[in-house]
């Protein structure tokens, strides 16, 4: 991940490979899953993860995925794919799809996303999260029947 300052100066055909973070973090779909540590402690993690997003928010990542799992690979088997991630809502039902990881991990999925209400968005660059923008435009996928 790369702060805002450096992937504006990257070449903008390099910028669209970049994805941004504003709805991962506000969606309370991305966490720090609790430590050993805080096992008992759940609202000082919280807090500690809350301040780490404050950061987060403003990062663009670039994430190739090497393995499928989904698929029932037991190896890594052929080329990594660029992953992108979710930029707003109608694109999947986070809380249905995260379900199962928060009950598994003890997650408060609608609790981290009031936590993190007060966090300003930066505000997304043109070319990042090129992939869902020109999804719509072309209306593609879950933009089909937009």
């Amino acid at each position: 991940m790369i702060p805002k300052h450096r992937y504006l100066k990257l070449d903008p055909e390099e910028q669209k490979y970049w994805h941004s973070h504003e709805f991962e973090v506000k969606s309370g779909m991305l966490v720090l899953p609790y430590p050993d540590s805080h096992a008992h402690q759940h609202d000082k993690w919280d807090k500690l993860e809350t301040q780490a997003m404050e950061e987060v928010v403003n990062l663009y990542g670039k994430l190739y995925h090497f393995w499928q799992i989904d698929r029932g690979d037991e190896l890594p088997l052929g080329p990594p794919t660029l992953m992108g991630s979710l930029t707003e809502s109608r694109q999947l039902d986070v809380d249905k799809v995260m379900a199962e990881r928060n009950a598994e991990l003890g997650i408060d999925q609608a609790q981290k996303r009031r936590l993190r209400e007060y966090i300003d968005l930066p505000g997304i660059p043109g070319n990042a999260d090129s992939w869902w923008k020109e999804a719509e435009r072309s209306r593609k996928g879950k933009y089909s029947t937009v």
